[in-house]
């Protein structure tokens, strides 16, 4: 990673559940000390709002969000990617950090579904934060 804010960039299939939440945990948890991007393989028209509502519920609002196709470019100037689920479709470039999280797929499912899968990104992306800290200390 560079000596400036590193970048991440979170990608799921849709880019309109997973992906979006995770991306707004970190900006909520991060505030402007990390790049925060997020993408799609085969981008939905619209988040999920089931998504929308359980993120609303933890004080996050990512109505603003628009699911983005995921280009070569955005993950090549990124300096992690966290994919979720998006297989083959997502690029692999040497000398980044990548992490897969298997998170249930939140498609079609109402708010209490996905409830769970939101605090399971919650810890992740806690846990992630921490870990970028630690090594932004560390240089």
């Amino acid at each position: 990673m560079s000596d400036s804010k590193p970048t991440v960039l979170f990608v799921c299939v849709h880019n309109a559940g997973r992906s979006q939440m995770a991306a707004g945990w970190l900006r909520h948890l991060a505030g402007d000390t990390i790049e925060v991007r997020s993408a799609g393989s085969a981008p939905a028209e619209t988040i999920n709002p089931a998504a929308v509502e359980a993120m609303k519920e933890a004080g996050i609002d990512i109505t603003d969000q628009t699911p983005t196709k995921l280009t070569w470019d955005a993950a090549q100037e990124s300096d992690v990617i966290i994919t979720m689920g998006c297989g083959d479709a997502c690029p692999v470039f040497p000398g980044k950090r990548y992490e897969d999280w298997k998170l249930e797929d939140p498609a079609g499912q109402g708010v209490e579904a996905v409830r769970p899968i939101r605090d399971e990104i919650k810890t992740r992306v806690e846990a992630l934060l921490a870990d970028l800290n630690a090594a932004k200390g560390a240089r």
